[in-house]
């Protein structure tokens, strides 16, 4: 079944490299290591304690195992955590964040032969994936090899969900492998039911991101940001964060005179295409200091949380095209009033959770610039906005302790791949 698979996805990318090579040459993904990638990893020898594989995707994901990592390594089982991941902004990211306590390695590409190589060096005794990412192959050497699998703060939307029905006879053999799925939400939960996942692993933890949205009043380096870029302290500041192409010229209509602009682009191929827009702007990545246009383009990874620190008013990007948007809990723990478009799918729980409580402004493309406008002039509004919210988060948060526990009740329990029926199709 193995071959197959892999036959299967050569014969994918061969279709698709007319597009994928390209694309891939053009946003410097070609730049990777490929090695890796192919399951040549190195890593220390086992210390004599339980092993955990943490697969992270990118730097959301990685950002939001923050809390679990610390509470797996201080836990009386003290297990030892390494932590994977797949795109090269989240390697670095978890480089940064977790490099000093953890064993940091690159996720194989779902290939047999790369899969083997992985899990010879890694051994894990329990495989954690992280929100979703799972694979025929990586599930199937699993359940060979007598390694639990688990999804932790999974999520599964209805655009993924109506993806992944297309091809249920080589997906539910992979749900039906997972001896824990612990979900955000209950329409999750039935998701993933309904493509094969026994109702018996799924747990209903709520989401980790709650957790890791800190509520703090200063972030250390915030001051140090807005002087080398040159932003006016006396002046007011929207910064917009993980921003798409199509939304800065929007932005930078949006804003009102004498009023900063700061740009986070979401992901670092766009980043030239909104300095072009951003007429004037001082980039960070240049050392640029000061700018008579008042926009100033963060194109660096890493600092967010300081440019959101700085803001009047925070836009959070990704939301007003056909991406589904970005996470919004970080700005709203800061103490930010939050404004974010109708494009919010993939934080659809979150969004509800804070309409609910009055701690966001919902807006789009037309109202914009108003509502910018009257937050700018509304002090008073904007204190009561960002309390809402802090008292929102506060209410949500307990998913990171849950879910520790629960990985950890794994770790001293056999994989009862019996109660999950044949997986070897």
């Amino acid at each position: 079944m193995g071959m197959l698979v892999d036959l299967a996805y050569l014969a994918g990318v061969t279709a698709a490299s007319p597009v994928l090579v390209p694309r891939m040459l053009l946003r410097g993904r070609h730049r990777t290591d490929w090695s890796a990638r192919l399951g040549h990893v190195r890593l220390r020898p086992a210390e004599g304690r339980p092993r955990i594989l943490l697969h992270a995707v990118s730097v959301g994901e990685v950002n939001a195992i923050g809390e679990l990592v610390d509470q797996l390594l201080s836990s009386p089982e003290s297990p030892e955590v390494v932590l994977a991941t797949t795109t090269d902004t989240g390697f670095r990211r978890a480089c940064e964040s977790h490099d000093h306590h953890c064993q940091i390695v690159r996720y194989p590409l779902d290939l047999t032969r790369s899969v083997n190589r992985f899990l010879d060096v890694v051994r894990p005794d329990l495989a954690v994936m992280v929100e979703l990412e799972l694979w025929p192959n990586f599930s199937r050497a699993c359940e060979r090899r007598g390694i639990p699998l688990a999804v932790v703060n999974g999520r599964l939307s209805a655009r993924s969900h109506r993806g992944y029905s297309r091809f249920k006879p080589l997906v539910r053999p992979m749900f039906r492998r997972l001896d824990c799925a612990a979900v955000q939400t209950q329409s999750y939960a039935d998701r993933f039911a309904s493509l094969g996942t026994p109702s018996g692993s799924i747990v209903l933890t709520g989401t980790m991101k709650w957790d890791t949205a800190r509520i703090e009043d200063d972030v250390p380096g915030s001051s140090e940001l807005a002087e080398e870029l040159g932003i006016d302290p006396s002046r007011p500041l929207v910064v917009a964060g993980s921003t798409a192409p199509d939304e800065h010229q929007l932005l930078v209509d949006a804003v009102p005179s004498g009023v900063q602009l700061l740009c986070a682009p979401r992901r670092p191929e766009w980043f030239d295409d909104a300095a072009a827009v951003m007429t004037g702007c001082a980039r960070r990545s240049r050392g640029e200091c000061g700018s008579e246009t008042g926009r100033f383009l963060l194109d660096t990874i890493g600092e967010l949380r300081r440019a959101y620190a700085l803001a009047d008013v925070v836009v959070v990007g990704r939301s007003f095209g056909d991406l589904h948007g970005s996470d919004m809990m970080e700005p709203a723990a800061l103490g930010k009033p939050v404004v974010v478009g109708p494009a919010t799918e993939d934080f659809k729980e979150t969004v509800e959770h804070l309409v609910d409580g009055d701690g966001i402004v919902v807006t789009d493309r037309e109202r914009l610039a108003e509502d910018i406008g009257r937050l700018l002039d509304d002090p008073d509004r904007c204190s009561r906005l960002a309390a809402a919210a802090r008292s929102v988060i506060r209410r949500q948060q307990g998913a990171t302790e849950r879910t520790a526990t629960l990985l950890l009740s794994m770790l001293d329990q056999p994989q009862a791949t019996g109660e999950r029926g044949d997986s070897n199709a």
